[in-house]
């Protein structure tokens, strides 16, 4: 995992007030409410007494209970009643659980994955976005979170894998690509094409990009793709454990804004991606192993460079941290 960052975790509609979620991520089991104001709370899903999941009980005066001895805690994480001992003894400190940072804001739930600090840095997304409706779907992987993201940098399976949708047309030359990092965001233009028996131009052979880029990732787990100006392909790479992953796809699009039309185009955009996404799933949860890594003995090549720069740039955060 790549530490302090911000990781979106859960879509906000899964949150609910007055009643505990138990999730697991980064390989963590973790327990998220809602306080009496509507701001999110995330601790360590295990009571400091006896071990038992905080998820499985229930919010008390703003605190979430264990289901198991009554142990109630804060947003804090400090347990601060033992219904055994009675209300007028003291709670020990050592009664508490880890609490992590948690926002929320784009319509997700996002985790401080790291140090605790007494400020945090913006929570990353694309800005383009704004002013765009979108519908959305959620999807389990069974690989690691790195997996599916390079998937989505892989502009060399387009051709075979999305043959009838957006791989047709049989370019499967892959030119360059020309690809841009800008501290956590990586840039990628596409300029695949068919094979007439010429040699790829490399990277540096190709004119200068004009333009928005048709991929973008943004570390260490959003990325989007931009295919026309009114439409937006977002997906959230949510880290379970060391080999399983939530996809949280959105099909953003600024189309139309009429109830009716709107809805329709975002039936239609939201079927069309899944079918893609399912297209990707059929193929990524067979690679071996269900992790990557900067260098794992793959023999990659020119069309793989978003990948390489991809898995450099991750190595470089895990081993600064």
């Amino acid at each position: 995992m790549i530490k302090n960052k911000w990781y979106a975790v859960l879509d906000s509609r899964e949150l609910r007030k007055n009643k505990p979620i138990g999730v697991l991520r980064f390989g963590e089991k973790l327990v998220f409410w809602r306080d009496k104001d509507g701001g999110v709370v995330c601790l360590e899903d295990k009571c400091a007494h006896r071990g038992a999941a905080l998820s499985i009980g229930k919010i008390v005066d703003d605190k979430v209970q264990c289901p198991f001895h009554g142990f109630e805690y804060d947003r804090e994480g400090k347990c601060r009643f033992i219904p055994a001992n009675g209300q007028c003894c003291d709670v020990p400190p050592r009664y508490k659980v880890r609490v992590y940072e948690a926002r929320e804001v784009h319509g997700f739930v996002w985790v401080w994955y790291g140090e605790t600090r007494e400020e945090y840095p913006e929570i990353p997304f694309f800005q383009e976005v704004e002013g765009f409706v979108y519908s959305s779907f959620k999807d389990y992987w069974p690989v690691h979170y790195s997996r599916a993201i390079e998937n989505q940098l892989d502009l060399v399976h387009l051709p075979f894998v999305h043959y009838n949708t957006i791989g047709r047309g049989g370019m499967t030359l892959v030119e360059g690509p020309k690809i841009h990092r800008d501290g956590d965001v990586l840039s990628v233009w596409i300029y695949n094409r068919k094979d007439d028996g010429s040699v790829p131009r490399k990277p540096e052979e190709l004119p200068e990009p004009a333009g928005m880029p048709i991929v973008k990732f943004h570390f260490p787990n959003i990325w989007r793709l931009a295919p026309f100006s009114r439409l937006r392909i977002f997906i959230a790479f949510v880290p379970v454990d060391e080999e399983n992953a939530v996809l949280y796809m959105r099909v953003y699009q600024n189309i139309s804004r009429l109830p009716l039309i709107k809805q329709l185009v975002g039936a239609v955009m939201m079927r069309f991606s899944k079918k893609i996404l399912f297209q990707d799933k059929h193929v990524v949860v067979t690679q071996e192993p269900k992790k990557s890594f900067y260098k794992m003995g793959e023999n990659l090549i020119q069309g793989d460079l978003p990948i390489v720069e991809y898995r450099k740039y991750r190595q470089t955060l895990i081993d600064g941290e």
